[in-house]
């Protein structure tokens, strides 16, 4: 489907109105770098709110391990991008588990402080069982996350695009020569070895194509899992 931002913000609303869970509605919002992913994410949380919901809005920012510990393959390494970088041990434990189906409610929103690089331990905080946790970040759908997830939303654009808006958006902090190395070394083809060995689209509920944002063109995966039940399909062979 193609229609106004307002649409498919509108339509997202209603794909986590649609989950059916005992415990809080976990959203995966996951694409590249640059795709749109934090609006997009910040705008169905308004309108959520909007709606009556108790939202929780978070990030994978918040879940970095600190600057030093996120390198020993190198600053370019794309397979550091990958592995090195998030702590995904520390989200499951203080995030997605206690919202999830053996979870006592009590979480934590963040472990990390990216402005300051330190590990931060803010207070637990007990979320209503009708609450939703609309979150935010790259490699979202990877094996050990995957199953944490009560609906999965992918938000796709050309990785070239990524470049462009990147540009635009550190302008202000960063070089343009800057940028473009860091994408073109670590995050585009961290996101290749992301597709070609974890195909993420195929695991989302949702696809979100946001070339143009104003303009979006979207696509519901029915053989999915709306309410985080049953078996996945198999994946396509490798092309």
């Amino acid at each position: 489907m193609q229609g106004t931002r307002d649409e498919l913000i509108g339509c997202l609303a209603e794909a986590v109105g649609s989950v059916a869970v005992a415990h809080p509605t976990r959203v995966a919002v996951d694409g590249p770098p640059a795709a749109g992913k934090t609006t997009l994410a910040d705008e169905v949380a308004v309108l959520l709110r909007e709606q009556g919901r108790d939202v929780i809005r978070a990030t994978i920012d918040d879940f970095l391990f600190p600057r030093a510990q996120r390198y020993p393959r190198g600053e370019y390494s794309a397979e550091g991008c990958y592995h090195d970088t998030h702590d995904n041990e520390a989200l499951t434990r203080v995030l997605l588990d206690p919202l999830g189906p053996n979870g006592d409610r009590r979480f934590q929103y963040a472990v990390y402080d990216h402005a300051t690089d330190a590990v931060l331990s803010p207070p637990v905080t007990t979320a209503p069982a009708d609450a939703v946790l609309v979150f935010d970040g790259v490699f979202l759908l990877r094996p050990e996350l995957i199953d944490r997830w009560d609906l999965r939303i992918f938000v796709s654009t050309t990785l070239e695009r990524t470049v462009d808006r990147a540009v635009i958006r550190e302008r202000q902090v960063s070089t343009r020569a800057a940028v473009e190395r860091r994408w073109r070394e670590r995050y585009i083809p961290s996101q290749r070895l992301y597709f070609a060995t974890v195909r993420p689209t195929w695991h989302a509920d949702m696809v979100v194509h946001n070339d143009e944002p104003q303009r979006p063109v979207w696509e519901s995966r029915p053989g999915k899992r709306p309410s985080g039940r049953g078996p996945w399909p198999p994946d396509p062979p490798s092309p």
